[in-house]
């Protein structure tokens, strides 16, 4: 997919979660436009053109106020924060356990508070700059067997809106992209065979899991043009706003 023109050369951008998925969709996505971007992780993040890799743990806040830093000491003020690390723990919430319970909560919804503490400070001292935080359409739709990772996002979704509100007097906009299925690592963790995209479309009546109106997974990169839009000044009074990209699955919710 060649990336729509978002006017967006020349600024700076930390993207979380950039090994892989949706986060590498993003970085790649910024990078192609001109952005400088540092491109963090917990898993090695490949070089290329116009990405700085990094590893961070999102959970670790010295770690998180060491990378924010570095980036703007060696790269300049960061303009951007997309926050996409993730995780996904399934079980039952009456049998999941309290690590997988507290893991998800850690990097799902800890992670993007530190970065957007140690950020937004700087951004609102600024006066300038743009959040975007990726989290799920299983936020506001209730899921079997992902209780931990659904409750995770809603925190994190209302979260962004309590920052986007803090930070509007300062200029700096603050945004959620919920993504429904998307073929990614995690996703494809969820099927068992080769029949599982059918049957992610399809959706399933016993596990109350809705179906996809628009007939396909979501690609990576269907999110991260979303992302872009919301960075870019063509969203410049959209803020603690929440666009789903879910195919019609969550019937507009």
């Amino acid at each position: 997919m060649t990336a729509t023109q978002f006017d967006l050369p020349g600024r700076v951008a930390l993207v979380t979660g950039a090994a892989q998925g949706i986060g590498a969709a993003v970085a790649q996505a910024l990078a192609a436009q001109g952005v400088t971007v540092m491109a963090t992780d917990l898993q090695p993040v490949a070089p290329g053109a116009g990405l700085h890799p990094a590893v961070l743990d999102v959970t670790d806040p010295a770690a998180v106020e060491r990378v924010v830093a570095a980036t703007e000491e060696d790269l300049g003020p960061i303009d951007y924060l997309v926050n996409v690390a993730g995780i996904l723990r399934l079980g039952p919430l009456t049998a999941l356990s309290t690590e997988d319970w507290t893991q998800t909560l850690a990097v799902n919804t800890t992670g993007p508070f530190l970065l957007a503490r140690a950020v937004g400070a700087r951004m609102q001292a600024r006066r300038r700059g743009a959040i975007v935080t990726v989290g799920s359409n299983a936020a506001h739709l209730a899921r079997t067997g992902m209780g931990a990772y659904a409750a995770s996002k809603a925190a994190t979704t209302h979260l962004m809106r309590c920052l986007g509100l803090e930070l509007a007097p300062y200029g700096v906009r603050c945004n959620v992209v919920s993504p429904g299925s998307t073929d990614t690592a995690m996703q494809r963790q969820l099927w068992t065979d080769d029949t599982g995209p059918a049957r992610v479309i399809a959706g399933d009546p016993a596990s109350f899991r809705p179906g996809i109106p628009l007939g396909r997974l979501a690609q990576p990169e269907d999110i991260a043009q979303t992302v872009l839009f919301l960075l870019s000044e063509g969203a410049r009074h959209v803020t603690m706003g929440h666009l789903t990209v879910d195919g019609g699955a969550t019937l507009g919710h």
